[in-house]
């Protein structure tokens, strides 16, 4: 799939309303969370704001690298680990090999994530947003008036 096939481009006041809601859909069900484990870089940008909306201090990170450039997904690599067996918090669900990595890490984690596609839905206990599996999100960090390269030469 070329990145031009199926797009969905978001923007970041569209990303913040999206975050915010996930929050709302967080907060019903009605625990105490005490930390959230955030899936890195996608899950830095949402977890600010669910964090915010939910009163929460504690932002563990497991950071994992499944997109090596932005076109296809690659063999996933668990850079660190570590945090509470809580809330996991992410950007977006695509075919679940991140998820299913750090449910195995963290089992009884609840998962929210803002985003998701059909083959990792199965993984997610919380979502705001569904696509297609066929569609590539653009994320309002990886875009400008049209889309940025990233400014370090190593690529995604």
């Amino acid at each position: 799939m070329s990145l031009l096939d199926k797009t969905f481009p978001i923007s970041w006041d569209q990303f913040h309303r999206d975050a915010r809601a996930l929050a709302w859909r967080i907060s019903d069900q009605n625990k105490k969370w005490e930390a959230t484990v955030t899936i890195t870089r996608g899950g830095l940008v949402p977890v600010a704001v669910v964090c915010r909306e939910l009163g929460i201090r504690t932002i563990e990170t497991i950071c994992i690298a499944s997109y090596h450039d932005y076109s296809t997904q690659g063999e996933i690599t668990v850079l660190k680990s570590k945090g509470q067996n809580i809330l996991v918090i992410d950007d977006l669900t695509d075919t679940g090999k991140t998820a299913s990595i750090v449910r195995k890490i963290i089992p009884k984690a609840h998962f929210a994530i803002v985003y998701a596609k059909p083959q990792g839905r199965p993984l997610i206990d919380t979502f705001v947003t569904e696509v297609s599996q066929d569609t590539w999100i653009y994320f309002p960090w990886d875009m400008g008036f049209t889309y940025q390269k990233p400014i370090a030469k190593s690529g995604y």
